[in-house]
C-alpha cells in the first residue's frame, strides 16, 4: 500500500467514525487515540503549509464534518 492509499484509509475510518457517532475521537479512550493523533497531526500541517495539495480538499471535508459534530458542553 503506498503512502496516498494509507493516508485515504485513515482519512475514510475517521469520517465513518465521525459519522456514526456524531463526535470526534476522543483523547480519552484508546481505541480512539490513533485516529485523534492523526487528525492532530494533519491539522498541523495543514497550519504549516505543507500539507500536499491533493489531501487538502479531503482534510478540510473531515474538518467541516468535526466542525458539525463538534461536542458542545451542556453546562456551559
Amino acid at each position: 500500500m503506498t503512502q496516498d492509499e494509507l493516508w485515504i484509509t485513515k482519512w475514510q475510518e475517521i469520517v465513518d467514525f465521525i459519522k456514526t457517532n456524531h463526535r470526534n475521537p476522543s483523547k480519552y479512550i484508546a481505541e480512539e487515540r490513533n485516529m485523534r493523533s492523526w487528525f492532530k497531526y494533519n491539522k498541523k500541517l495543514l497550519n504549516a503549509g505543507k500539507l500536499k495539495a491533493e489531501r487538502l480538499e479531503k482534510f478540510e471535508e473531515l474538518l467541516r464534518l468535526g466542525e458539525e459534530n463538534r461536542h458542545i458542553n451542556q453546562f456551559i
